[in-house]
């Protein structure tokens, strides 16, 4: 380990080997951070806060903090975040509302410097955040999603995996799998051609994709008759499959 003299990291703090802290660092008694994690200068973690082996933790971030929440009455909750990755400049992530909740982050994600995620939030593998999004209480991010910056989101919004979200939109609804949705306000587009592409989505695949989109988008009929469709008359496949649950377990509607 390589712990900055000037960092201050508590004696119950358990630190895996290779891991380095910076100066005017703060590691609380509650932290487990894994193998060869860098933790840059003046980064606050604390609270019951799990982070795994490879990450990089930059100038100023703060985690594990209490919710910004009402509800919160100082019971022990966490916040798990896995390996591989990169926290930039001054975000901030707190842990969950409610005993032995979780605010989690998966493996490989970018959280790009000012972002915010919050209680109860849920980010999947290799998802990407741009600078400045802003998420409410239980958000829950799909792996390989992609959210431009300055964009708020809504509490308990869901946004599908390998999705894509243009800069300065504000999401209120679900946001569905696989596609693309830009403007304020939000509207779909179609599918992320460019995201299913370079995440090597066969052309079959893509084309299945595209029509169960116009039933859903496109063809006037509402989001009941267009599920009834895209079961009726689409391929069965795993990604129409997904598709398909996400939208009949939306809460909040999806994004049209």
């Amino acid at each position: 380990m390589a712990i900055d003299p000037r960092a201050v990291v508590h004696q119950r703090a358990r630190l895996g080997d290779g891991v380095s802290v910076g100066p005017c660092s703060v590691i609380g008694e509650h932290v487990v951070i894994g193998e060869r994690t860098e933790v840059g200068s003046g980064v606050l973690i604390e609270g019951w806060t799990e982070i795994g082996a490879d990450c990089r933790i930059c100038h100023g971030a703060v985690i594990g903090t209490e919710p910004q929440d009402y509800k919160y009455r100082g019971e022990e909750s966490y916040c798990i975040v896995g390996d591989r990755n990169v926290i930039r400049e001054y975000v901030t992530i707190n842990r969950a509302t409610g005993e032995g909740k979780s605010t989690t982050l998966g493996d490989g994600i970018l959280l790009m410097a000012y972002s915010h995620v919050a209680h109860n939030c849920t980010l999947g593998d290799d998802v990407i955040i741009a600078n400045a999004v802003n998420m409410a209480g239980h958000v829950t991010i799909e792996e390989h999603a992609m959210v431009s910056g300055l964009i708020p989101i809504h509490q308990f919004v869901r946004i599908g995996c390998h999705a894509m979200i243009g800069g300065g939109s504000r999401i209120t609804q679900d946001v569905v799998p696989y596609g693309l949705a830009v403007g304020n306000p939000l509207s779909m587009r179609g599918i992320n051609v460019v995201g299913l592409r370079r995440h090597r989505f066969p052309e079959g695949v893509r084309t299945t994709l595209k029509e169960a989109f116009r039933f859903l988008f496109r063809s006037g009929l509402n989001t009941s008759q267009a599920l009834t469709r895209i079961k009726a008359d689409l391929p069965t496949i795993p990604e129409i499959d997904h598709l398909v649950e996400f939208v009949e377990s939306s809460k909040r509607g999806i994004t049209k």
